[in-house]
């Protein structure tokens, strides 16, 4: 995977697939090492995909902090003039989304269109719940609660009637949350991935967008609610919503979610 050295910051991308060129904006602590990725899911036969570490992140740079909103969309409309793409499809997942958000307001030429998922705008729309607060947890107590907001589904009633899959999401969570040494840069990006997240706010400025829009959210979303992607979607002119059955993760919880979201950008 090619490192892109782009002034500011030097970027961990890669670049794979045949079709519409699509830029995939990760969520918070995306890292392109983690599989599955993007480009082995639906989208990868069906576009020429860019993804990339975001700043701080997986093997990007870690520049020294603080970190805006604004950074990150820079980070991105950098490298897209970098590969050479002078408009493009987004894709922006989570605090992927907000990052998108950004990127379109700043730099509008660069988006034809655009697909938020799970995602806030912030500000007077809604923010998406704050990380931080689950940094105050720690062990089981920690992995059961994001799980809970990840789906609402997974009341005590539920966890219940439904023990073996639940267990196995816990371990399979715990896994997954050992991460960086918490003195290594890697824990020091994320850090500073966290803090900008919480200064997120497009509300203002969503009037702005003009390119043709896709939301779409998971009905038990706890992390970014649904009503705040009915906000987003009532604040972009034009904007297309959409909800699946799922959480946080609807898009690999509902089957539709990946053909709606093609049909959409290939339109």
């Amino acid at each position: 995977m090619p490192t892109h050295d782009l002034g500011p910051i030097s970027l961990n991308a890669e670049r794979s697939g045949a079709g519409p060129r699509l830029l995939f904006i990760s969520g918070t602590g995306g890292d392109l090492r983690n599989k599955p990725s993007v480009f082995s899911g639906p989208l990868g036969t069906r576009f020429e995909i860019l993804a990339y570490d975001q700043r701080g992140l997986g093997q990007s740079a870690v520049p020294d902090g603080p970190y805006t909103m604004a950074d990150y969309a820079d980070d991105a409309a950098l490298l897209l003039k970098d590969v050479g793409w002078d408009s493009c499809l987004v894709m922006g997942v989570s605090f992927g989304g907000m990052v998108a958000q950004e990127l379109v307001i700043r730099f509008p030429e660069l988006v034809r269109r655009l697909v938020l998922a799970c995602t806030s705008s912030g500000g007077a729309g809604g923010a998406s719940i704050p990380f931080t607060e689950l940094e105050q947890l720690e062990g089981l107590a920690r992995v059961e609660r994001q799980l809970e907001l990840m789906d609402t589904r997974w009341n005590p009633e539920r966890r219940l009637t439904h023990q073996a899959e639940w267990k196995m999401m816990v371990e399979a969570m715990s896994a997954y949350g050992r991460g960086d040494d918490p003195s290594s840069a890697r824990a020091k990006g994320s850090a500073l991935q966290l803090e900008a997240r919480s200064h997120h706010d497009t509300w203002s400025r969503l009037g702005q967008v003009s390119c043709p829009t896709l939301i779409c959210a998971g009905r038990y979303d706890g992390i970014a609610p649904p009503e705040n992607s009915e906000r987003l979607a009532s604040r972009i002119p034009g904007a297309a919503l959409e909800f699946f059955e799922g959480g946080h993760q609807f898009l690999w919880q509902d089957r539709r979610a990946f053909d709606r979201i093609i049909g959409f950008l290939r339109a």
